[in-house]
């Protein structure tokens, strides 16, 4: 994943036959265009980084010979090289030479993250324009100085900002929605950003992404790779550096940063070589973006263009908060950037030296907001060109800055950008707690203002604590009253005690927004806020202002393009009539839900027949013709490896997405989105997301209030007492261990007693001790007649806790049934032998006549016999001059799981 919320991955560039051919270790493919453009050509390799470490590459060409110029392409944090493949094959169509890599810690890749450091990440960099360097079709400014270009998204972006610092040979870059100074960015004024520094870590310390995970089988060198990156990944720091993992756990625990953590990443930054980077820059940043805001866009420009470097400066609409992020255009612009700065088209149109994208509305037809461009011949910077200032009513206001931050106030949320994105139209998610915010109101606008930049004004703050942190936001008002707070944004400012007051010039969040006339302007300075790490301690804070007039930056040379005139306005009236004729031929043909079978009434769950076919494909499958019963007071594993449809099945099973064929009863009704029977299931599924400053009960509480059910309804005490959480639960979440925060996340999908309760990788991060908690959680819940369904990949747990097994094979049922039969069938034959088994032998007993299957064990061999004998069979492998020392049927669910899957484990 990249960390923009969410990220639409780019996978091929357009629809066509992919012909690959893997040969020493690297696979040769070519691409056929959608629009009978050239052939795309690409060859996977496992290449060298700085000091060894393997980086696992793609190198895209098209077109006849000649040299060309070359781009490096770096993808997001948390993802790999397949995330950029389309982008890479329009490149390689426009006459670039293209390579794309997974940066160490991702992907197949090895070492460790280190979050772009000079020696590591930027050293790779240099490494592969060596590579690019010594290929006959790249164009050479000098020898072993190739013509190159370097882009990327986010954590992409930074490294080819980075690249243009260190290594004078990068010409051209284009880095987009990414940081200047990364400990700006995740700790500004101090402050301590923990929800996306959470979200940052958590994504780094995932389990490699394989390619398989992508859609296609991993190389012989990627799956070595991906093997060693799994070993060398620690249990809580994931594939960091031990320095930026010691970073992170030490500023998550005290809740602000040290000195030391924020001159480390400071030294990570762009920032650090500032006066390095001298080549062409587009710079791009997101609008609904609380992780790497407009200024940190900002001073990269200012950085660059006081370097004398061309700089032009693009603002889209989403951000790593969500929304749209313009890829297509985006894209395009960076091409003609490239055009004209790598292979020296001077004809070529790289755009407005500043765009900045807007809302024109809602198209009506599918919903979806429609976009135009501002453009200006200059980037104004945050200050815009000139400005407009308004006096602030409000005297003097006492707030209280809380215990913990708790409960906190509500600016920005990963994921809801699209909804910021329409702060125009008058959407907004804010919420600000009483009695913990103070603001400030100017009087109804005489005319429409519109801000582009980040305004600013000067406040006193008086308190008797040691220091307070205040969330600084400008609001737009209606007539009627209602608060919009444009982009979702705030700014934190931390200041440093005083009873007698502190003058504090604070610069509010950069945004481009329009205030409409009779809307009033809205200064709010809250205490708390999600996103961020309040002081501990709580405190009474003085607010006021120290001059009455806000700053609104204006640019008045900002040319607003207006969107075309869309079709649906002549083709709205025939389009009516037609739907009024449809409404009148079909209104008395409602699709109705299927009737409840009686006779499942007391069944937690029967399916039959179900199938789910992946997206855009015809033939398939994530899940084929799978049945199965579960029972009353069963506790039932699924099983199965990756990619045997396991996620897909329950994730049917829970509503969230609709089978092709078949059918899901639970309690005898029929599963749907909505379907009233499924307040009678319980869900974890990935680990539950809790605010950690709160304590667990209260944790649960809202929670419970959230699904609007009555209190009673909650069974609170009795799914407390199965869980087992004891005193914890007057404790904040942020004091408890993984395997607390596993059985408080168990005990909210208990809440309401559910007669099915879904567990998906319960014991994932446990420890030994940890694992047989939740083992006796697991047993308690269903020994009430209750019904328990868990997905894990510990087969020994699973053999312990589990009554019953599913047991799924490339989305089919193998089989199903008690523990104990399954593991005990006697046509499972485990011989144990002196010496290794060479996978040829392992190969000539699979194909025996009366031989279903025979896989390696770790002490010999596992066979399922279809018409031998055990007699017989030993007699063969003694034929075979197979070392037998000993035989007998198996009796672990492991070797009865390797030996039901076969092959696929």
């Amino acid at each position: 994943m990249d960390l923009r919320w969410p990220r639409r991955r780019r996978w091929l560039a357009g629809a066509g036959a992919l012909a690959v051919l893997v040969a020493g270790g690297a696979v040769v493919g070519t691409a056929a265009a959608a629009g009978g453009g050239p052939a795309v050509h690409r060859s996977d390799a496992m290449l060298t980084g700085a000091g060894g470490v393997r980086l696992d590459t793609s190198y895209f060409t098209a077109g006849g010979g000649g040299r060309r110029p070359a781009v490096l392409l770096g993808h997001g944090f948390g993802g790999s090289k397949d995330e950029v493949r389309g982008q890479a094959e329009s490149l390689a169509r426009h006459g670039y030479a293209v390579l794309t890599w997974s940066a160490r810690g991702f992907g197949a890749s090895g070492g460790q993250i280190g979050l772009n450091a000079p020696d590591a990440e930027v050293a790779d960099v240099s490494r592969l324009v060596d590579w690019l360097a010594a290929r006959p079709e790249v164009r050479l400014d000098a020898p072993g100085d190739p013509r190159v270009g370097v882009t990327g998204v986010s954590y992409g972006g930074a490294v080819s900002l980075l690249a243009a610092g260190y290594d004078h040979r990068v010409d051209a870059i284009a880095p987009r929605e990414t940081y200047w100074n990364l400990a700006d960015a995740l700790f500004p004024d101090g402050v301590y950003k923990k929800l996306w520094a959470g979200i940052f870590f958590s994504s780094g310390a995932a389990e490699p992404i394989t390619a398989a995970d992508r859609g296609r089988a991993p190389t012989a060198a990627q799956a070595r790779a991906l093997a060693a990156a799994a070993a060398a990944s620690d249990p809580v720091c994931g594939r960091f550096t031990p320095a930026i993992c010691a970073l992170y756990q030490r500023v998550a625990q005290a809740g602000r940063p040290d000195a030391a953590a924020t001159a480390q990443l400071a030294a990570l930054s762009p920032s650090a070589v500032a006066s390095r980077i001298k080549v062409p820059a587009l710079i791009v940043q997101g609008q609904t973006d609380s992780l790497f805001t407009l200024a940190q866009s900002d001073a990269a420009a200012a950085a660059l263009r006081a370097n004398g470097a061309p700089v032009a400066v693009d603002w889209i609409a989403g951000g790593h908060d969500g929304g749209d992020t313009e890829d297509a255009r985006i894209d395009r612009r960076v091409t003609a950037w490239f055009d004209r700065y790598l292979k020296g088209d001077k004809g070529t149109d790289t755009g407005p030296a500043f765009r900045v994208t807007r809302t024109g509305g809602l198209d009506s037809t599918d919903g979806s907001v429609v976009l135009r461009g501002a453009t200006a011949s200059s980037y104004p910077g945050l200050e815009g060109t000139s400005a407009r200032r308004f006096t602030l009513n409000g005297g003097a206001q006492r707030v209280l800055s809380p215990a913990g931050g708790s409960p906190p106030a509500i600016s920005a949320v990963p994921g809801a950008g699209s909804l910021s994105a329409l702060s125009s139209l008058g959407a907004s998610l804010s919420t600000d707690m009483p009695g913990q915010f103070a603001h400030f109101d100017s009087a109804p606008l005489a005319a429409h203002t519109h801000l582009t930049g980040a305004s600013t004004v000067t406040l006193r703050v008086a308190t008797k604590a040691a220091d307070v942190v205040l969330f600084g936001k400008l609001y737009d008002v209606t007539p009627g009253g209602k608060e919009t707070l444009p982009a979702g944004l705030a700014t934190p400012v931390r200041v440093a005690g005083s009873p007698g007051g502190t003058l504090v010039t604070l610069q509010l969040p950069a945004v481009d927004h329009d205030f409409a006339a009779g809307h009033r302007l809205r200064l709010v300075l809250a205490t708390t806020d999600l996103g961020y790490a309040s002081p501990a301690a709580a405190a009474s804070v003085t607010v006021s202002l120290a001059g009455p007039q806000l700053t609104v930056p204006v640019v008045t040379d900002l040319s607003d393009a207006a969107g075309p005139l869309p079709w649906w306005t002549w083709a709205l009236p025939p389009a009516a009539l037609l739907a009024a004729a449809a409404l009148l031929l079909t209104g008395r043909r409602r699709v109705r839900p299927r009737p409840a079978d009686p006779a499942l009434a007391a069944v937690p769950l029967q399916i039959t027949g179900l199938s789910k076919r992946y997206a855009k494909s015809a033939d398939r499958y994530a899940v084929r013709d799978l049945s199965f019963r579960v029972e009353p007071g069963q506790v039932l594993g699924l099983l199965g490896p990756n990619g045997a449809g396991k996620t897909t099945t329950l994730r049917m099973l829970m509503g969230l997405i609709h089978p092709d064929e078949g059918e899901i009863r639970v309690f005898g009704e029929a599963v749907r989105p909505g379907a009233p029977v499924l307040s009678r299931l319980g869900a974890f599924v990935e680990g539950a997301g809790f605010l950690p400053h709160l304590t667990g009960r209260a944790n649960l509480e809202l929670y419970w209030q959230a699904t609007g059910r009555p209190p009673g309804d909650a069974h609170m005490a009795e799914a407390l007492e199965i869980a087992g959480l004891g005193d914890a639960l007057e404790r904040a979440v942020r004091t408890y261990s993984q395997g607390m925060r596993q059985r408080l996340a168990i005990a909210q999908a208990m809440l309401g007693l559910p007669d099915l309760l879904i567990l998906d990788e319960p014991t994932n991060g446990l420890d030994p001790p940890q694992i047989r908690e939740m083992r006796e959680v697991m047993i308690r819940y269903a020994a009430g007649g209750r019904t328990v369904i868990v997905s894990s990949h510990l087969l020994a747990e699973v053999e312990q806790s589990c009554t019953h097994l599913v047991v799924m094979d490339r989305g089919r049922l193998v089989t199903a049934g008690p523990v104990a039969e399954i593991v005990g069938s006697a046509d499972t034959v485990l011989v144990g032998v002196d010496g290794e088994m060479p996978a040829d032998v392992v190969d000539k007993v699979a194909g025996l006549p009366g031989v279903a299957t025979a896989v390696r064990a770790e002490d010999g061999l596992l066979a399922v016999l279809d018409g031998l004998s055990q007699a017989q069979f030993v007699a063969e492998l003694v034929r075979l001059d197979v070392p037998v020392a000993r035989v007998g049927p198996h009796r672990r669910l492991e070797d009865a799981f390797l030996t039901l899957i076969g092959g696929s484990a």
